[in-house]
């Protein structure tokens, strides 16, 4: 029998980020995604890995958010 996954993960290639205070930043904005139950952010490897409930889809992960854009000093 074919029972469906439990939950969701994604591994995602990340540019533009410049320090740690970006993937910091941007490990909060993922977690705070609905379906999201955890994220992690490498700033060396230029890559956040997301996990979530198995209804998360890649689509609700990357929709941009309402948060303002800032750059970094």
């Amino acid at each position: 029998m074919n029972t469906p996954p439990l939950s969701q993960s994604f591994s995602l290639p990340i540019a533009g980020m410049t320090c740690a205070a970006c993937s910091t930043r941007l490990e909060k904005m993922l977690r705070a995604t609905p379906g999201v139950k955890d994220a992690s952010v490498n700033l060396a490897s230029e890559r956040a890995s997301v996990q979530g409930e198995a209804a998360l889809t890649l689509d609700a992960v990357l929709k941009p958010s309402s948060a303002p854009a800032s750059t970094c000093p």
